[in-house]
């Protein structure tokens, strides 16, 4: 299988070693509008081939399936780009910048019959797909209620480098830059997880987005400094739990962590993601009546890597799909449509 690689950016090299990693999986090209990054990004993976705009490398057209790996605006254009030139397509999250983008990107490809996959990365915990498994197995009964969040330190720590000077940071604050704030980067990551782990869509939310001051007139050279940094969501799911949600990137001494608690009238699990390790507690059984947590130790399972690979190799899509990632787009614009009318949306 061939892959190219469509964005050179940091992001790009954690696929370029995870294709690479696959047996059988061959990386052919890297395309980048910046001619010294893609030839860096190229000759740091063993790339032969390095392309200027994806428009060369279609008309090369010499792989099978391309990354996007480039900034969440441009997810669109370039995959409807990919899917007409016969490619599938594994796309960086979210999808789109918004719903109604994100949905034809979905029926283009299945009209075309083409493998379409979204990396939202945090399927590749194992801790989660156990917890959605004790969850959809009736061990924890009728779920009731749950909470999740998101919470990340990059604004008040220079962890993973200094937002200030940096424009891989910079941009994610700026809605000319492409960036819908915390909602649109984090949120899609922490909807997911929360839905998958409870084992059910979303049926109603309301979210309050906070945009906090950062420089002198909240700008940084070209950069405009107002895309939300925070959200809070009210939400109910399908299966009739109501829940809240919140993420940030003000969580001081939180360099990246999610946590997902779901409980129901028998049991509980809750999963932590930290960037240092996973944990999953559960509290089933006999211990909801002495509220006793037990830690579980899990197996690895596939990566989205490898299941792009083998939806590609069996013709048959897996998930995270292109149309589930589609409905959690329409969670997000209602998140950013309820926080202007004040009042709860139906999904």
């Amino acid at each position: 299988m061939r892959i190219l690689i469509l964005g050179t950016g940091g992001m790009a090299n954690t696929h370029a070693k995870n294709f690479a990693a696959i047996e059988g999986v061959t990386l052919v090209g890297g395309v980048d509008v910046d001619p010294a990054r893609v030839e860096a990004f190229c000759s740091a993976h063993n790339i032969e081939r390095g392309f200027g705009s994806l428009d060369a490398a279609l008309a090369w057209g010499e792989f099978d399936a391309i990354a996007n790996v480039t900034p969440d605006s441009v997810h669109y254009a370039t995959t409807i780009a990919a899917l007409n030139g016969g490619k599938h397509v594994f796309c960086e999250k979210p999808l789109a910048t918004d719903h109604a983008r994100a949905l034809e990107m979905t029926e283009t490809a299945e009209r075309l019959g083409l493998v379409n996959m979204v990396n939202l990365t945090y399927r590749n915990v194992s801790e989660l797909q156990k917890a959605r498994e004790i969850v959809l197995s009736g061990q924890v009964g009728q779920v009731k209620h749950f909470e999740a969040s998101y919470l990340q330190s990059w604004l008040v720590s220079k962890a993973w480098g200094d937002w200030r000077t940096e424009s891989q940071w910079l941009w994610r604050l700026s809605k000319k830059h492409g960036s819908n704030g915390v909602l649109g980067d984090i949120g899609v990551h922490i909807l997911d997880f929360a839905a998958y782990g409870a084992g059910s869509d979303f049926s109603k939310v309301f979210c309050r987005l906070e945009t906090f001051d950062k420089a002198p007139g909240n700008k940084i050279g070209e950069y405009d400094l107002d895309a939300n940094d925070s959200f809070a969501m009210t939400a109910q799911l399908e299966n009739g739990a109501l829940g809240v949600i919140h993420a940030t990137r003000w969580a001081t001494g939180h360099v990246n962590e999610l946590r997902l608690r779901v409980y129901g009238e028998l049991g509980a699990v809750e999963v932590r993601h930290r960037h240092d390790g996973s944990q999953l507690l559960t509290c089933l059984g006999d211990d909801a009546e002495t509220a006793t947590w037990t830690e579980v130790q899990v197996d690895k399972v596939q990566t989205n890597y490898e299941r792009f690979v083998e939806a590609c190799r069996t013709g048959k899509n897996l998930e995270p799909s292109f149309r589930h990632a589609t409905n959690i787009q329409k969670v997000l614009d209602l998140g950013t449509v309820t926080d202007r009318d004040r009042t709860e949306h139906h999904v």
